[in-house]
């Protein structure tokens, strides 16, 4: 069962809605099955719903200048619009921000699973055409809500982003949020861009993710890339990171290359 309602001021799954002609419906089939039958009807309309932040992640804020938030959200509202079928922009907020949806109808989804979201973020990224105007309305920020959401399967889009999508980019932007997530396939998936990738600037940004691991496995990978990597810039871009570290392993390493 759905409930449309025309709303002045709608809490809606803890966000907020206004100007907006607002229908709730459980997820009760895949989302990109959801969201096709929504987007079947024709018209403009947004399409929303509402995912908890993987641990460790820091939540963003509205920029409202007249609260001021002593905790990060623990959940992201995900946001995307749609012309008839065709997706033209997404976005991420915190489910407290206050949305006006401009007059146009809004379909919103409780009860999304982070695993089927993170397999219909994946879709939008990877069918989203790679103009820099999809690159900035749709792809990052779907890069961004899908490296924000819990789950293994958010991880392993975002280990196959790194690795293969076509514009580098966003395999750069793929390896940042890897770095934020940790653990063994994250650390993998980076230093294998570091090894792999063609893109000199994708290496030095696969760099500067290793810095962003914990140190433990972070300083010994910096190590290793700054004594042997082929790259001169991504050596460079190693031992920058390293000074950076202040990490007594990083020191002796340094002492290490100036006696020789």
């Amino acid at each position: 069962m759905t409930a449309l309602v025309l709303a002045a001021a709608l809490a809606v799954g803890q966000s907020r809605i206004t100007n907006a002609q607002v229908e709730t419906k459980p997820a009760a089939q895949s989302l990109e099955r959801e969201v096709a039958a929504a987007t079947a009807r024709g018209g403009a309309r947004w399409i929303g719903y509402r995912l908890k932040v993987a641990a460790g992640h820091r939540g963003m804020d509205c920029f409202d200048r007249t609260r001021v938030a002593l905790e990060s959200a623990a959940e992201i509202s995900v946001l995307a619009r749609y012309e008839g079928t065709t997706l033209t922009r997404l976005r991420t907020t915190t489910p407290d921000c206050e949305i006006d949806a401009g007059g146009l109808p809004v379909t919103w989804f409780e009860n999304v699973k982070a695993d089927d979201s993170a397999a219909w973020l994946t879709s939008v990224i990877k069918s989203a055409g790679t103009s820099r105007e999809r690159l900035n309305s749709v792809i990052k920020p779907a890069l961004v809500a899908l490296a924000m959401q819990e789950g293994n399967v958010a991880t392993r889009s975002l280990i196959d982003l790194a690795r293969d999508y076509q514009v580098a980019s966003i395999r750069s932007e793929a390896l940042f949020w890897l770095a934020q997530r940790a653990g063994q396939q994250a650390t993998a998936a980076i230093v294998e861009a570091v090894d792999r990738d063609p893109d000199t600037e994708v290496k030095k940004r696969a760099v500067f993710a290793l810095s962003q691991l914990p140190k433990d496995d972070g300083v010994p990978k910096l190590i290793e890339v700054a004594r042997s990597n082929r790259n001169a810039a991504v050596r460079q871009q190693a031992m920058f990171w390293l000074g950076q570290s202040n990490d007594p392993r990083a020191l002796k390493f340094f002492e290490d290359v100036l006696l020789k």
